[in-house]
């Protein structure tokens, strides 16, 4: 069952659970265009296609906030929001250890080899170099591990496990990226918690939460 946020004639916004795809591939998985697609053709009972666009992504194991257009007008003015880092985007993770600051800000180059899809922090002299910034702010700390709120201001593959992971401190169930995480099977800590917009018709500013589940490791905090 979706969890529908907020809906109007040109946004839809809803929680991607985790290990739901944001948009199909070739598994043929369950992943989020298709699902709203079938919710708007059964809630208003529209035959033929119907207009989801995809405006931002959020990889596989990651659940949380996100927003999609209603009509092609939207999507085109998301977009470019996306584009001119208005399209404002909170995380929240569990890393394992507590960093040595409470906030601050994380600037790396990363580049992602296309055949392992595996990212690395890399010399910006590098031919593929792409630069990640993100800051972050620790909410509190808790049994060996820490909770964070990140507002990332690239949009990077991988940017924050890696970023964090590059500082020896990996996210929690992270298997791709954290050396210490040898627990088969726990969920990543990653959770998109806020999204910012100007909304694409009526110009207003728009802001949509979406808590993390209250459940291990969240609810340790």
């Amino acid at each position: 069952m979706l969890n529908v946020i907020y809906e109007d004639n040109h946004l839809l916004v809803v929680e991607k659970p985790v290990n739901i795809l944001s948009q199909g591939d070739n598994t043929n998985d369950d992943d989020m265009v298709n699902l709203l697609k079938k919710y708007l053709k059964e809630k208003y009972n529209k035959p033929g296609n119907v207009f989801v666009g995809l405006v931002h992504r959020l990889d596989r194991p990651v659940g949380g906030i996100m927003i999609f257009a209603k009509t092609s007008k939207a999507a085109s003015r998301l977009s470019e929001q996306v584009r001119n880092k208005t399209f404002k985007k909170t995380y929240k993770a569990v890393l394992h250890g507590e960093m040595k600051k409470k906030q601050d800000n994380l600037s790396d180059y990363l580049y992602k080899d296309k055949k392992t899809n595996m990212v690395s922090v890399v010399n910006k002299n590098h031919k593929d170099a792409k630069d990640a910034k993100l800051s972050y702010k620790t909410l509190a700390s808790n049994n060996g591990f820490s909770i964070v709120e990140i507002d990332l201001q690239t949009g990077r593959p991988h940017q924050i496990r890696v970023q964090f992971s590059s500082r020896n401190h990996p996210l929690y169930g992270d298997q791709r990226y954290g050396k210490n995480v040898n627990k088969k099977g726990q969920q990543i800590a990653l959770w998109s918690y806020k999204i910012e917009i100007e909304h694409p018709t009526k110009k207003e500013k728009m802001e949509f939460v979406c808590e993390p589940p209250n459940k291990y490791p969240w609810n340790m905090f």
